[in-house]
């Protein structure tokens, strides 16, 4: 079911609309990165002592008045799409082989474009805000987004950084509840905490600031 079959049967409405995806690693037939997620997870569940999961990955769909915005992270090389809106680049692995269009990734807020595979989605459309405001507000964040390296964990959140960390990080910084967003059943979400702990820093280092202007008087002038 896409998007507008889940809101017209449900009976929401569509001039202003965020919507959440989680699609397995791998969809598409894309088999080198499904085994290399099966590989990565069969190992982090062994150091961790628990079972192995099923890894996703997710995307957003936000629609504004007639048009419909496909926000998601992917590697540069998986489509040659032209005008995809793309806003932002990073490195994949390490910082250096981002010169590489092969260990490069792209940031895309495409105006009425489409996520790949998006049929392969699970526990999907999710139906996240019909607020206008919070609509703009992601649609806004979009280009801000801290292009760390894929893959590491530069920024010291114990989670790596990847398509997960821009999904979660645009939907906390807009003010949604993302803690209380629940993943497919048997479902991991690797990087999805990085996202939400830089959200929550950048957030504390703006209050301050805030609080502080609020708070501020001109100087009494001498005469």
């Amino acid at each position: 079911m896409n998007t507008a079959s889940a809101l017209r049967s449900s009976g929401v409405g569509t001039h202003a609309l965020i919507t959440l995806y989680w699609l397995p690693l791998g969809a598409g037939g894309v088999r080198l990165v499904r085994w290399n997620g099966r590989l990565y997870e069969a190992i982090a569940a062994h150091l961790q002592h628990r079972e192995s999961l099923d890894l996703y990955h997710s995307a957003l769909q936000v629609r504004l008045g007639a048009d419909c915005y496909a926000i998601e992270m992917a590697p540069v090389w998986r489509t040659d799409e032209p005008d995809r809106g793309v806003v932002a680049e990073g490195a994949v692995g390490l910082p250096q082989l981002g010169r590489s269009r092969l260990f490069r990734y792209e940031v895309r807020r495409w105006r009425n474009g489409s996520i790949p595979d998006v049929a392969e989605a699970v526990a999907s459309p999710r139906c996240l805000s019909a607020d206008a405001d919070q609509v703009r507000r992601v649609l806004d964040l979009v280009p801000s987004f801290p292009t760390m390296t894929w893959g590491r964990d530069e920024l010291g959140t114990g989670d790596m950084w990847n398509s997960n960390s821009l999904i979660s990080w645009l939907l906390a910084r807009s003010g949604h509840p993302v803690g209380a967003i629940a993943l497919p059943p048997r479902g991991r979400a690797p990087g999805w905490t990085a996202g939400m702990v830089i959200a929550a820093r950048q957030d504390s280092a703006t209050q301050p600031r805030r609080n502080g202007a609020s708070e501020t008087r001109e100087p009494a002038r001498v005469a």
